[in-house]
């Protein structure tokens, strides 16, 4: 049985919640899945298992600096594994920027990262206003307000692809 480390960095839980998705799929394709916050894993981890996949959401349009630093540290190991990336984030819910080649998040942790992952996935995240604190909802709402996004801030509103998440789950069990 093949073994997987799914490492998550998320801000709002996006992206653990897409991860959680993920490791369901590949458990029913017959992985065995680890789910690990990024803080909380070891280089030893990395060597425990066959495939390591990694998810991070951006924030005010950064990752959580600790994505650099862990892939940068363990470059080495993750190239000798099967590996991806995904970034989470809510531009990748317009068309025009929802795949690696045009998501500009994914083209500047590429051009910042040495790791180069084989596999690379781009979903749309999640604005829940209601559950931000007054600085985070003016601003989120300030930068809908901009892109033309929704700005009602008693909404929450869900962009993720579920099917999207499946069909990425199922295709990197399978490389």
């Amino acid at each position: 049985m093949t073994k997987t480390l799914l490492l998550y960095s998320t801000v709002d839980g996006q992206t653990l919640a897409i991860c959680q998705r993920m490791q369901t799929v590949m458990t029913q394709a017959g992985e065995q899945v680890e789910l690990l916050s990024l803080n909380d894993c070891s280089g030893d981890a990395l060597t425990q298992v066959d495939r390591v996949l990694i998810g991070a959401s951006i924030r005010y349009g950064k990752h959580r600096p600790e994505l650099l630093s862990f892939t940068n540290t363990h470059q080495d190991l993750l190239n000798s594994k099967m590996n991806g990336f995904f970034t989470v984030n809510v531009v990748a819910r317009k068309p025009e920027k929802n795949t690696p080649a045009t998501n500009p998040y994914m083209i500047k942790f590429l051009q910042l990262s040495a790791w180069q992952p084989k596999v690379l996935g781009v979903f749309a995240g999640k604005i829940a206003y209601p559950k931000y604190g007054p600085f985070d909802r003016f601003m989120i709402r300030f930068i809908m307000w901009m892109t033309k996004g929704p700005t009602d801030t008693k909404g929450t509103f869900e962009f993720t692809d579920w099917n999207k998440v499946d069909e990425f789950a199922g295709s990197f069990v399978k490389q």
